[in-house]
């Protein structure tokens, strides 16, 4: 049966040429275009569910440390959530390479199972007498491991679908990546839960606070399987049901992933990756990959995730700072903006499938970079109204002057004090507070709307046209490769701008940001002729004009 139904999504294609180019003459069977549109979703799941594995325990980390080591401080939390990105960021390349000589579900199995296994490791480790803590980083270390498949599903994707087809099918790659962002850290919301409730304290900590997950009702202590001393909590059931989901993953992708790889045409190519031979197939177009054009498009790539990690690293201490909101108010008003922007990003993403057919993806990547530099510019501080000092005790937990892992103990604090939240404003301690002007919530509020434009169409954009400049050769080095890059991002943005923000104040920060956004758009002027398909800057196919 297997055999029938590879020879049946190898047949000759036949029907109907496809609008668009010279090389549109051959068109897919129906069950062939079903068996390589299967797998696609396929891995859409994959990375949604990659994205839900990093954010479902970021906030149920802090409380899950304190209870396993008490050694544990807020600098260690740090290292166990950077960890994550850590752990993409070297397995990335190594997972791309291995894709590119060896079916794509090997690497894909074998990386999801390490995800799984990390999981597993991340609900035992209260087991071991000490060093509990280190058995937590190496955890989060390999589920981010694991998480370097997205190199794996990028060049997959590239390779599986034609120019005509990439755009729509990286767009709904990202939509899936955002929404597994979205779906995954529930806290954000819960503080609106409590406003509109009018709950007390203990109440809403025992109701509200601890739902952050679906499994609240399980509680701290939950149940223990003493046979296989496993302790199924609050803490360990979303990693239990993360491991679920991916065995389930594995499942699906052992039976219905098949080896799709296709040109620039969408005619069928002979790869390593394919499981059977087929004397239909066409032979890989041979030629130089512009390899100027692929560093200029890792930059970019890097830029613009440097950039949307500082801003959301700077959303809660920046309005803390001007507006003198509380920790809860923040935690409450900023989680409701950065969901909208989710939601915004997967609007976005779903919009960018129809203009990009008209305008063409390098002139929505050059727009979409000026959109984030308008949005920075706005936040530039004016005028002569100056924010609420802070004279009191420095006790407002300003992201700046703490490490990465203080934030999240920030957040897990809020619900379990009371109103009195002591002063509020801008430190004195931050110098500039005392000459630096306010930033106007609407300035915020408009900077918020134009980034969350401007971030989702130049990502899903930098990653298409790379995918574009690669051709239909193996991308699996060259994705694992732009997957680091934003997993570095990811790390030195927050640290960049937690740095420059506490010294210099919001007018220093964000001038500097404007310049890399400027530095960024002058170097996509330089290369921008270079950003073309492969086909099209070997004579193969025409560029469409945008």
């Amino acid at each position: 049966m297997a055999s029938l139904r590879v020879e049946a999504e190898q047949e000759p294609l036949l029907g109907h040429s496809i609008r668009g180019s010279r090389e549109w003459d051959i068109i897919e069977t129906e069950e062939h275009y079903k068996s390589r549109w299967r797998s696609i979703r396929i891995l859409y799941l994959t990375m949604f569910l990659s994205s839900v594995g990093f954010s479902i325990v970021i906030m149920s980390i802090w409380p899950y440390l304190q209870k396993i080591d008490q050694t544990a401080d807020a600098s260690f939390l740090g290292w166990v959530i950077a960890s994550f990105s850590l752990g993409q960021m070297v397995a990335s390349p190594i997972f791309g390479l291995w894709s590119n000589y060896r079916p794509r579900k090997e690497p894909l199995t074998v990386s999801i199972f390490i995800s799984v296994a990390a999981n597993c490791l991340y609900a035992y480790v209260q087991v071991p007498a000490s060093h509990n803590k280190y058995y937590m980083l190496v955890a989060r270390g390999l589920v981010g491991f694991g998480a370097g498949n997205v190199a794996v599903i990028r060049s997959y994707i590239a390779g599986a679908t034609s120019l005509q087809e990439r755009t729509s099918s990286m767009a709904n790659t990202s939509a899936c990546q955002a929404l597994g962002f979205i779906l995954g850290p529930e806290p954000i919301f819960l503080p609106l839960l409590r406003c509109l409730m009018q709950v007390d304290d203990s109440i809403y900590y025992f109701q509200f606070y601890v739902f952050q997950t679906c499994f609240a009702l399980i509680g701290e202590k939950g149940v223990t399987w003493d046979t296989i001393k496993l302790q199924i909590n609050m803490y360990t059931a979303p990693v239990l049901l993360g491991a679920f989901l991916g065995i389930l993953n594995i499942i699906l992708i052992l039976t219905i992933l098949r080896e799709h790889h296709v040109d620039d045409s969408g005619r069928q190519c002979k790869n390593i990756n394919f499981e059977e031979a087929s004397t239909d197939e066409v032979q890989v177009p041979q030629g130089n990959i512009d390899q100027v054009a692929v560093v200029a498009t890792n930059v970019l790539f890097f830029v613009i995730l440097f950039i949307f990690a500082l801003f959301e690293t700077i959303v809660t201490p920046l309005t803390m700072d001007m507006y003198a909101w509380t920790r809860e108010q923040a935690v409450l008003y900023d989680g409701i903006i950065l969901a909208a922007l989710g939601v915004e990003a997967v609007i976005i993403f779903m919009g960018i499938k129809l203009l990009s057919k008209k305008v063409g993806e390098r002139a929505i990547l050059l727009g979409g970079l000026i959109v984030v530099w308008v949005g920075f510019f706005i936040l530039l501080p004016w005028g002569h109204q100056f924010p609420k000092i802070q004279w009191e005790d420095l006790h407002n937990n300003s992201i700046p002057n703490t490490t990465f892992g203080e934030i999240i103990i920030t957040l897990w604090k809020i619900p379990r004090e009371d109103h009195n939240e002591g002063p509020t404003g801008c430190p004195v301690e931050q110098a500039w507070c005392l000459y630096t002007p306010m930033i106007h919530l609407a300035q915020f509020l408009t900077s918020a709307v134009l980034i969350g434009i401007g971030y989702p169409s130049c990502n899903v954009m930098s990653y298409t046209l790379y995918s574009k400049i690669l051709g239909p050769k193996p991308q699996g080095v060259y994705m694992g490769w732009l997957t680091a890059s934003g997993s570095a991002a990811r790390i030195l943005g927050p640290i960049f701008i937690s740095q420059v923000y506490a010294a210099w104040g919001p007018r220093w920060a964000f001038s500097l940001v404007c310049g890399m956004v400027l530095l960024t758009i002058t170097l996509l002027g330089v290369v921008s002729r270079r950003l073309i398909a492969f086909s099209v800057r070997h004579g193969r196919v025409q560029e469409e004009p945008s």
